[in-house]
């Protein structure tokens, strides 16, 4: 990708002093570095952003299921699930040799 756009920022001397020695260290340029930082910030609030609007998708179904009458309480699901255990129990010891 072509190289084109110069970025100029403020900072501290020591924190840029710190950051060239570890650049240098790590024998790597401080530009090739803050590239990576800026494409896992750009990736982490793209990140963030997709799973806050599934988050709300997610709520939103819920609300119009709940005030559907689509919904059970706990004690239902619970039971439910009591049922299920008890039948996938059933059919494991009705397997065993």
């Amino acid at each position: 990708m072509p190289k084109e756009a110069v970025f100029t920022m403020k900072l501290e001397p020591e924190l840029r002093d710190a950051f060239m020695a570890e650049a240098q260290a790590s024998d790597r340029p401080a530009s090739q570095i803050v590239r990576e930082l800026m494409r896992d910030f750009v990736q982490r609030q793209r990140d963030a952003r997709d799973y806050d609007a599934f988050l709300q998708d997610k709520v939103a179904t819920a609300r119009a299921q709940r005030a559907a009458g689509q919904h059970a309480s706990a004690d239902e699901v619970e039971a439910r699930f009591v049922e299920r255990r008890a039948r996938l129990q059933a059919r494991a010891d009705a397997n065993k040799p």
